[in-house]
Order: structure tokens, then C-alpha cells, then sequence
């Protein structure tokens, strides 16, 4: 019997961080729904054991099902009738598994028909579900659909939509357009009040919409006339059930293909606003994408656990010159690097979800309740950290998830690009991951703010605080090292972009900043893993020898850059 999360100790080490006292307990608010629900934990332990339990199940059903399914779902793909989407048959065979199991929605609070878990668990069932196949980890993980209007809409809204997920419903963001990819400032699809109806009506063109014919979509559309930025933009619902929207046709797609994505024509389709209106894009997409990005570290996470996976049983198998592959140091050295980049975007996964974890727990507790000042000083440096991680999880985790697919691909050799090994779907679905909800340029936009403002530089200054063994003292100085030249070379760009008239200077080093900061930050995160679980030491060593050598050549491109050569890349 396989299952995905019994058969991999490092999730439960990452399920059981010392954070996850405090995150649990502000989740369950004091424990509050012991007395309304039978299944509601009634401590610390008993919460953690429920996820424990629920993540086995998931693990069970990606093992059992999905992943059985993965290949099939990849050659016959989503079909569209009638302008509307039909699922292959392994992927409703897959949400139907996963939606008798009660596990559709399982952050929405035990109200709704959720599980009220933290982000951790949920995550990590994503994580999981996306070893399984990529794909279906789009439909299942409602791209945090689910959690936007539990954040934000009316409790009209939330008791009308909210209820739907656990008993199966599947969900959209309906955000860019033809002319709008990720320039969302340039949505032009309709929103207009009809008077007669009492209702907003959508008029226009959606593309590139994952899963988009499902049955609950938060589409981004002008409620403004005359206005061209996004200050004219507003969120609203709709439900499918209500009609006025059609699937154009679903794109041809490289990877992913058993996830739908869908051109979608509005007309005169009923919605309701959520939230105020001119906030669509500015706040309540922002928080959209940011919890899109995390679901997106957790599918490359995933990917690449699945692509290293491949490659080491491959590498066990397969025969030359007398000797299994695995024993050419060749062959070592890629699946050592391999699982290196596993382990470094998992644990980065997981510190950022903690983050998440913990402010969206004071979100919602500041609804119920006023916070006392060290909680509302909390939630604002945890917010701040979760800002800052967000795009660097996501940098990180898609760039190292197409780097381990490439690595396990070459190591199947020509093998691997046969459609024999699932490799070859592995590394088709991992090219999306540094694409789609931001690309790698645009996560370095958002994540430079953490060097400029010395945000990165702050929490590391934390880690290097942190306990340690004695025989282990000689990384973090190794790390220090690694901070000091992070902090020369920052001083350095900033002070010559002081000096011109716009930020070329910053713009052009920003994804060597970010790197390095990364790389120092991944060091300290596998440090500490370490420091729980001695497992976790050769990783620890191995990458922080990796991210000093990778510093290294980013500050000495920096230092021998000349201003001047800028024009060269300039067109």
C-alpha cells in the first residue's frame, strides 16, 4: 500500500515544529469548539494527532488513486462540451475520493464544514496531492478561493458559498485577460449595477483561467467607468448555477494537462461584489495571490520530491559496465544535489506557511475580539515576514523544482524522454511552476523590497541566534561570513543606485540580491532542522557550501560590474 505521507519522515518532522504549539492554539481559539463538535480537538495533542490522521488518509488516497491516475488523466485531459468543461476520468474519479473523505476545504472553519486546520496541514496535503499529480493539485487546492471569501466576504456570502467546498464544489480565480496577463492594472472585463435585477452583471473575456468552469469563481472586473488603473477594480462571486458564462476552449498546454485552462466568454453573468468596491485588485487580490504563491511553493515542492524519486530508483535499477548508475559519482553528485534543493525548498515552504499561519489566526481573532498590543505587534511582524517569504518561497521552490525535474531527466538518460517513465510528464508539469501566479522575474519585483529594507537581513540576524551544537558552530560562521558579504554587497548596490536618476542599477542586480539573501536564509532553516533532527546535518553542510559558492559569484559579478556596461542590456 502505497502512501505518500507515511513513506516520507520529513513532513511529520515539519508537522511537529516547536511553532506549531502556538499556531494550533490560536487557531482553536482556546479550544473553543470542543463543546459544539465531537471531532474538535480538545489540546494541543489531539489537534496535532487529527492532522496527523487526516494527512495519512490524504497520503492514502495520492498513493492509492491520484497518483495511479496521473498518467491516464495526462493523455486524455479535459474536454470541453457544450461550452462546458468534462474532467477526464481519473480526475473526478480523484475529487470524488478526495471529496467523500471530507477533505475539500479543510481550513475553513468546523461552521462551514471544514476542518478548521492551520495552513501547515493544508499545505502540506497539497504538497502531497502534487507529488501525485501536479495537475489535479490545481482543482483540489481551490487556490485559495475558499480561504478569500472566508477572509473577506459578508456572512451572507460565507454561509451561502462556504458550506459548498466540503461537499465537493470546485473553484477559479477569474483574473487575466487577453490584454492582462500579468499586468492586472489592464483588467477591462465589465462589472456594471442593473437597477431592475438588483444585481452586478459581467460582460467580457477570461483567459488562461485555471479549473475555469468551476462552480464558485472570484472574478476581478472594472466597476468604475472611465477609470484605466487599478484603482477602478473590484472582486465579485459567481456561481455557475446562475448562468450567463461559457468555456471558449481550454488551452493546448505543454504540462498540467489534466487541469483545465480555460478561455471563458461573460455575458450579462449575475455576481455579487465582495467586499468594497475599488479594493478588487489592491487588497483582496493581493492576499489572493499571495495565498496562490503558496499553494504554487507547495505543487513545486511536491514535483520535486516526485522527480527526485524517480531519478533515485531509476539510478538503482538501471545497469552500465557491470554496476548499478547510482554508483558513478557522477550520478551521486545529481541526486545529492538533488535532494539537497528537495529538502532547502521544503523547509523554506514550511517557515513561510508558519508565518502565514500565525497572522491569518490573528485576522480572524481580531474579528471576534479586540487584540492586546504584543498581539496586534505580532500579527504586524508576522504579516511582514509572510509578505517578504512569500516571494522568495516561490523564487526558490519553482526555480529548484525545474532544476531537479532537468537533473532526474538526464540521469533516466534517453529513457526519460520516452513517455514510459513519468519523468517526462514530471518535467513537463514542473515548467509551469516558475511561471504561472507571478513568474521568477516578477517574485524578485516583490521580494527586493525584503533587501531594501533590510527585512531579510533582520530575520537573519535571528536565526544567527539560534542554539547550537558546538561541532556545528563552524557553519554558522560559515553563514555569518555568507551575511556580512550579503550586507557589503547591498551597501554597494544601493549607494551607486542613489547616484542615477532612476532604479536600473537596483532592478538589474535585484535577483542577485534576492539569491543571496535566499541562500542564507535556506542555510540557517536546514541548520536548525538539524538542530531537531541530526538527519537533516549532511543537507545542512552540503548547502551551505552550495549557497556560499553561489554567493560568492553573484558578489563578484557585482563588484566588477561597471556602471556603463548597463546600456548593453538595455534595447
Amino acid at each position: 500500500m502505497a502512501n505518500f505521507y507515511t513513506d516520507n519522515n520529513d513532513l511529520k518532522f515539519h508537522l511537529e515544529h516547536p511553532l506549531m504549539k502556538k499556531i494550533i492554539a490560536l487557531k482553536e481559539n482556546n479550544y473553543v469548539d470542543k463543546d459544539t463538535y465531537d471531532y474538535a480537538p480538545v489540546d494541543f495533542e489531539d489537534a496535532l494527532d487529527s492532522y496527523n490522521q487526516v494527512l495519512e488518509i490524504v497520503g492514502d488516497i495520492c498513493g492509492e488513486i491520484i497518483a495511479p491516475n496521473a498518467e491516464s488523466v495526462d493523455h486524455e485531459g479535459p474536454q470541453v462540451i457544450d461550452g462546458r468543461v468534462k474532467y477526464a476520468r481519473g480526475t473526478h474519479e480523484n475529487h470524488q475520493a478526495l471529496s467523500n473523505a471530507g477533505l475539500i476545504g479543510m481550513s475553513l472553519p468546523r461552521k462551514y464544514g471544514g476542518l478548521n486546520f492551520s495552513m501547515v496541514p493544508y499545505v502540506m496535503a497539497a504538497e502531497l496531492v502534487s507529488r501525485a499529480d501536479a495537475g489535479f493539485a490545481n482543482i483540489w487546492g481551490l487556490q485559495d478561493c475558499a480561504e478569500t471569501l472566508h477572509e473577506f466576504a459578508s456572512d451572507e456570502q460565507k454561509n451561502d458559498f462556504l458550506p459548498r467546498f466540503n461537499k465537493g464544489a470546485t473553484a477559479a480565480m477569474d483574473l487575466t485577460e487577453p490584454d492582462a496577463g500579468s499586468d492586472l492594472q489592464a483588467v477591462m472585463l465589465k462589472a456594471s449595477w442593473d437597477e431592475k435585477k438588483s444585481t452586478w452583471l459581467l460582460n467580457g473575456v477570461k483567459r488562461f483561467i485555471t479549473n475555469g468552469d468551476a462552480e464558485v469563481s472570484l472574478v476581478l472586473a472594472r466597476s468604475e467607468e472611465g477609470t484605466s488603473d487599478g484603482r477602478g477594480l473590484s472582486l465579485f462571486v459567481y456561481d455557475k448555477a446562475h448562468g450567463g458564462m461559457t468555456v471558449r476552449r481550454i488551452e493546448n498546454k505543454l504540462g498540467i494537462k489534466g487541469s483545465p485552462t480555460c478561455e471563458l466568454v461573460f455575458n450579462n453573468a449575475p455576481a455579487q461584489l465582495v467586499g468594497d468596491r475599488k479594493l478588487g485588485l489592491i487588497k483582496y487580490v493581493m492576499s489572493l495571490m499571495n495565498g496562490a504563491r503558496l499553494g504554487v511553493g507547495a505543487q513545486s515542492v511536491g514535483i520535486a520530491e516526485a522527480a527526485y524519486r524517480e531519478g533515485l530508483n531509476y539510478a538503482k535499477e538501471r545497469e552500465q559496465f557491470g554496476k548499478a548508475i547510482i554508483h558513478f559519482p557522477a550520478v551521486y553528485e545529481l541526486l545529492t544535489q538533488m535532494e539537497m534543493k528537495v529538502k532547502a525548498s521544503r523547509s523554506l515552504l514550511y517557515e513561510t506557511t508558519r508565518f502565514v499561519d500565525v497572522y491569518k489566526s490573528y485576522t480572524h481573532l481580531s474579528n471576534e475580539r479586540t487584540l492586546d498590543k504584543d498581539e496586534r505587534n505580532e500579527l504586524k511582524n508576522y504579516q511582514r515576514l509572510a509578505d517578504v517569504f512569500t516571494p522568495l518561497l516561490k523564487l526558490f521552490s519553482s526555480e529548484y523544482c525545474n532544476q531537479v525535474a532537468y537533473d532526474s531527466l538526464q540521469i533516466h538518460g534517453g529513457s526519460g524522454y520516452m513517455k514510459d517513465y513519468p519523468i517526462e510528464r514530471l518535467y513537463r508539469d514542473a515548467r509551469i511552476t516558475n511561471i504561472y501566479e507571478g513568474t521568477s522575474q516578477l517574485q524578485v519585483v516583490a521580494a527586493i523590497r525584503g533587501v531594501t529594507t533590510g527585512a531579510y537581513l533582520k530575520q537573519i540576524r535571528e536565526y544567527e541566534l539560534m542554539n547550537l551544537h558546538p561541532e556545528l558552530d563552524y557553519l554558522r560562521r560559515d553563514l555569518i561570513e555568507m551575511t556580512h558579504q550579503y550586507e557589503k554587497t547591498v551597501e554597494r548596490v544601493t549607494e551607486i543606485n542613489a547616484q542615477e536618476e532612476s532604479n536600473d542599477y537596483l532592478d538589474f542586480h535585484a535577483r542577485r540580491l534576492v539569491e543571496m539573501a535566499g541562500h542564507i536564509i535556506m542555510g540557517y532553516l536546514l541548520l536548525n532542522d538539524t538542530m531537531r533532527n541530526d538527519s537533516f546535518e549532511k543537507q545542512a553542510i552540503l548547502f551551505i557550501k552550495y549557497g556560499k559558492s553561489e554567493n560568492q559569484q553573484r558578489m563578484h559579478y557585482i563588484q566588477n560590474f561597471e556602471l556603463k556596461e548597463l546600456g548593453m542590456f538595455k534595447k
